[in-house]
């Protein structure tokens, strides 16, 4: 082997491997941006062939970069891999090799002519909109399953929500059936995997007001008159500039392509060594001015529409975003850029410069997770927002905040402030919770296997959490943990009703006096329990045990 897995890549593969053993769906893989998806990726590959050599393999992509990174991985672990490339982008029409990688838009008709495959891996599986039976990837993969209706998909992405759709295994005929396992982000950096990302606040932010909505984003039109009013992009470039001076490598994402140039040229005109990359821009000169970046030999890259995925450069260490957007997935993309380590460079952490109040809207990226993504909803009401007056992060439903008594007006009005919001979860101030009371009940969800729904009533405030013993991955290894740290005598039960009847018969589970949460716009997320010895018995049962709340 090559290389060493990491923790985690190993255990993302285990629990792939888990899943084929006790279900037949489709798995989903979310891998954090810099996280080494690629790295699991060939080596998943790698064991599959080593035990059934007879399988063969379509991995697909949507550009390029993907398709030459997942190649490399897999050849440099195992060099004599039977591995081929279909891509007319890189001027390869392989069609016969075990273990194809693929461009979706140049095999998308082609599911004939590359004949019988085993399993199919999708990269970026984000991009994909299996409510559309019209799409690229659908229609492949019904050819695909024609030919072998025994097919197993598994998805990869770092992002695992579409804005209309929500998760990508709910909504309208999802492709993948369940999450098998998804990487802790702030984990990953404490663990020196990722790097940290930090934000710092500035004297400009786009006024959104009057901007219009379009297929569920804001409209580039009206974006880019908002952006050019009073003098903001050059003001913000102007601050770029002045944050940026200790920094190695900018990347900075604009609303247009004549946005993106127009930043280029403030910079050059201020003698920044800067180029401009978008989707006109062409395939030979967009492989030389990344490869340019990445060598260290410009410093600040603009771009509009490329960039957000696929794109591998570990030296970024300033991110600016001069847009807004309301879509999730795209602003979680972004700032992956500046998540990869680079030790070589003497990087420690990535600033984020945000124009457009993405922080703000969408909160820390390590957790948007099904409680920011509704289907059909966007992200909601946004998570958090910044108290002008001190600063302070606060809960976005507030009218008065809570550090300096600043009371905010019915509508609130655009501050030329660039964000200080957080960027990670760990930087909002969790709090201590005491519990008075803990309850259990059986969670119903259509389509998904019961779960163990545990509420801890704490004066005036209720929290909930979800123990999901009948799911398969990384959510069953979660709820096998949560039972060993509460019942040292009875084994754990392979049923959700089994542990409900458990828990409410016996008297010998421990159960947590306080416990530490982070709030999350109108949730709460259990950080930690203390289950210190509590005077006041706890002992509740559900009067409404069957019943299953929303979640």
């Amino acid at each position: 082997m090559a290389f060493e897995l990491r923790w985690y890549q190993q255990e993302a593969i285990d629990a792939i491997y888990r899943y084929f053993g006790a279900a037949n769906g489709n798995p989903l893989v979310c891998v954090s941006t810099g996280g080494g998806k690629s790295v699991i990726i060939a080596d998943f590959i790698h064991g599959v062939m080593r035990h059934w050599p007879g399988q063969r393999f379509l991995i697909l992509s949507h550009v390029k970069e993907i398709i030459e990174q997942n190649h490399e991985k897999i050849v440099a672990q195992w060099p004599e891999a039977p591995t081929g490339i279909y891509s007319a982008a890189m001027n390869s029409r392989n069609t016969d090799a075990r273990i194809l990688f693929a461009s979706i838009q140049s095999v998308h008709k082609r599911a004939g002519q590359l004949g019988h495959f085993d399993l199919l891996v999708i990269d970026e599986c984000h991009l994909l909109n299996s409510e559309n039976a019209e799409t690229m990837y659908s229609r492949l993969i019904t050819e695909l399953r024609a030919i072998n209706p025994a097919l197993k998909i598994v998805g990869f992405t770092a992002t695992p929500y579409r804005m209309k759709q929500g998760l990508l295994t709910e909504g309208k005929r999802p492709l993948f059936d369940e999450i098998v396992y998804e990487t802790d982000i702030q984990r990953l950096i404490d663990d020196g995997f990722l790097s940290p990302l930090c934000s710092k606040g500035g004297k400009e932010k786009i006024d959104l007001d009057g901007v219009r909505t379009r297929q569920g984003d804001y409209l580039t039109r009206d974006m880019e008159e908002a952006v050019n009013k009073n003098d903001v992009t050059e003001k913000a470039v102007a601050e770029i500039i002045q944050y940026g001076q200790e920094r190695k490598a900018w990347l900075i994402f604009c609303v247009s392509v004549a946005h993106a140039q127009q930043v280029k040229e403030l910079l050059i005109g201020q003698g920044i060594e800067a180029e401009c990359v978008t989707g006109e821009t062409p395939k030979d000169d967009r492989a030389r001015l990344l490869a340019d970046y990445k060598a260290g030999k410009i410093k600040a890259l603009t771009s509009q529409g490329v960039l957000t995925t696929g794109f591998d450069a570990p030296r970024t260490d300033l991110i600016a975003l001069l847009r807004a957007t309301k879509s999730p997935g795209l602003y979680v993309q972004i700032l992956g850029r500046g998540l990869r380590i680079s030790p070589e460079t003497g990087k420690s952490d990535c600033l984020v410069l945000d124009y457009g109040g993405n922080v703000e809207r969408h909160g820390p990226i390590d957790r948007i997770t099904v409680d920011h993504v509704k289907a059909g909803q966007g992200t909601g009401e946004p998570p958090v927002k910044e108290c002008p007056k001190c600063f302070e992060l606060i809960l976005a439903g507030l009218r008065v905040c809570p550090a300096c008594n600043h009371e905010f007006p019915e509508k609130e009005k655009h501050d030329a402030m660039a964000s200080e919001a957080a960027l990670l979860a760990n930087q909002i101030e969790p709090q201590w919770m005491d519990v008075d009371e803990v309850l259990y009940s059986v969670h119903d969800k259509f389509g998904k296997p019961p779960s163990l729904q545990v509420t801890y009533r704490c004066g005036i405030e209720t929290v909930r959490e979800w123990v999901c013993f009948q799911h398969g991955g990384y959510a069953r290894q979660k709820a096998v943990m949560w039972w060993l740290k509460r019942v040292a005598k009875s084994p754990v039960p392979e049923l959700t009703v089994d542990a409900y009847h458990y828990l409410n018969h016996n008297h010998d589970a421990k159960e947590p006096c306080r416990i530490e949460v982070q709030q999350e716009g109108r949730w709460h997320r259990i950080k930690t329990f203390d289950f210190m010895v509590n005077p006041v018995p706890t002992r509740s049962t559900s009067t409404d045990a069957f019943v299953g709340n929303g979640h």
